[in-house]
């Protein structure tokens, strides 16, 4: 029997990737998802695979950074499915420098979408508990809802030349316990994953002249064979993670399995940090 029939999941960054991976998984253990990514075809290819799988779901394409996104989002869930019980922030993308030639732009940058607009989806997400809280009481029911974040080993051990996304990083481990003491009495489990090399778009091999295009701007991604190489022979498993893999560390924090677990950070890394 499907795991989360009749629950909501909302999954920021679900186009690409682990989240194309996620709100996949999501959606064969019966949840309805909110798909967002930063564009339109992405969200909603993954909103049709969904569908033709027989599941529900809806996208709600745009950036996590504007200041209107979090009303959006869970207006989006809470119009087309009445609620909204799960919460993964995995939207992101990385912009690296050493210290010496890293500008405010670029620190601000990363912030904002790893750090700010995860605080925003919380705050909003505030309300949407304590309203669906006092109906689980009505009713004599209350169950556990889910917040998730993406944090990454970079933020839990450090990166050479990612001073500013690791930073940001290592605070959504702080806002991430913060929570799980604010929202134990809604039920609410709090965690999140710190994810190594997993095999994604911002992690390719460089072949030619790789990049994205993110608030207007441009960022070359990926890694060289010799990077590739050298971080794989330090994993005690000895590759990558498949974005499957890494979205499966995502999908156990919201699950009934995971009612008793908060607070939590754990590394999905094949090892390296050990």
């Amino acid at each position: 029997m499907a795991r989360l029939t009749g629950r909501v999941a909302l999954v920021t960054g679900g186009g690409r990737g682990i989240g194309a991976s996620l709100v996949r998984q999501l959606a064969a253990e019966g949840a309805a998802v909110v798909v967002n990514d930063l564009d339109e075809g992405p969200a909603a290819e993954s909103v049709a695979a969904i569908q033709a799988a027989g599941g529900q779901a809806v996208a709600c394409a745009g950036s996590v950074t504007d200041a209107d996104f979090p009303a959006r989002f869970f207006e989006t869930a809470l119009t087309r499915f009445g609620a909204a019980d799960i919460v993964v922030n995995n939207a992101g993308y990385i912009w690296n420098a050493g210290v010496g030639a890293t500008t405010d732009e670029q620190w601000d940058a990363m912030q904002d979408v790893h750090l700010k607009a995860v605080f925003r989806i919380a705050r909003a997400f505030e309300p949407v508990l304590r309203q669906q809280v006092a109906k689980d009481d009505a009713a004599g029911a209350r169950h556990h809802r889910k917040f998730v974040s993406v944090s990454s080993v970079s933020g839990t051990h450090g990166a050479y030349k990612q001073i500013s996304y690791s930073a940001a990083k290592a605070a959504v481990v702080g806002l991430t316990k913060s929570l799980a003491r604010e929202w134990g009495r809604y039920n609410v489990n709090v965690n999140s994953v710190a994810f190594g090399l997993i095999g994604t778009r911002l992690t390719q091999e460089i072949r030619g002249e790789t990049a994205i295009t993110v608030e207007g701007r441009q960022h070359r991604v990926g890694l060289t064979r010799a990077i590739l190489d050298d971080l794989a022979a330090h994993m005690p498993l000895g590759r990558p993670g498949r974005p499957d893999e890494a979205a499966g560390a995502l999908l156990l924090f919201c699950l009934p399995e995971s009612d008793y677990i908060t607070g939590q950070v754990i590394d999905a890394d094949g090892g390296a940090a050990l």
